[in-house]
């Protein structure tokens, strides 16, 4: 039995591991570049910021493949972890989160094409500087709402995850409920972004308080991995 509990609480701690190198990183592109380049309804701002700082959106490009790869791993250990609890909910787990990585795959290349967009290659002479600007913004604004896309699958997958949490016995169950909370914040902020985008802002800061309710998996999982009360030792999932 010791073993047992010794192993899953490895299994915990491995994909609470991963879970905040997730967390560590997916903000650099997803957030802070943006946030720095970005010159909301400026076009040629925008693309100055480019060509003075191409460095820097290499790096959120960077940061973003990375951390969908990182995704994968955690998705599968959290997949070992679950699925003596419920096979079925942890396969619809694997399934709903697995699907948002080729979109954000695909996604980066709007974030490369204005970096060839500003480059002053020869084969865009053809073009004056504020069409480039333009033409570079836009693809910016369509990565924001590839983002937009993608997220509907980030909430999705917060579901059967948190019915797994709430069900295990071994991790508590308030952080289930926390989880699709913040899953319904992401659901609710790519709707309002899509549909009725004139409140996004708004919005925006209901949904990014209740995303917060994602954080702390990551840290029991990492700090204390699986909590197993000596009375109920007999329900632990088979290893």
């Amino acid at each position: 039995m010791t073993v047992a509990i010794d192993e899953l609480r490895r299994k915990a701690r491995y994909a609470g591991f991963l879970y905040l190198l997730l967390g560590l990183t997916a903000p650099i592109g997803l957030i802070y570049v943006p946030g720095k380049l970005i010159m909301t309804g400026d076009a040629a701002a925008t693309a100055d910021n480019i060509r003075a700082s191409g460095s820097l959106l290499r790096i959120g490009i960077a940061s973003e493949l990375f951390h969908q790869i990182v995704f994968v791993f955690l998705v599968l250990a959290l997949f070992r972890l679950f699925k003596a609890v419920n096979e079925r909910e942890a396969t619809l787990m694997v399934i709903l989160s697995l699907t948002s990585v080729p979109i954000v795959m695909f996604n980066v290349l709007n974030e490369i094409a204005p970096l060839i967009l500003v480059s002053g290659a020869d084969f865009l002479s053809v073009f004056d500087k504020r069409q480039l600007d333009s033409i570079a913004f836009l693809f910016l604004r369509l990565h924001g709402q590839g983002i937009d896309i993608a997220s509907i699958f980030w909430g999705l997958w917060l579901f059967p995850f948190g019915m797994l949490v709430i069900r295990s016995g071994f991790i508590p169950r308030v952080l289930g409920i926390l989880m699709m909370i913040a899953g319904a914040g992401y659901l609710v902020s790519s709707a309002t972004t899509i549909l009725l985008p004139q409140y996004r802002h708004q919005v925006g800061m209901v949904t990014m308080i209740l995303g917060f309710g994602e954080l702390p998996i990551m840290f029991w999982l990492l700090i204390w991995g699986a909590r197993v009360k000596s009375s109920g030792a007999a329900q632990l999932p088979d290893l």
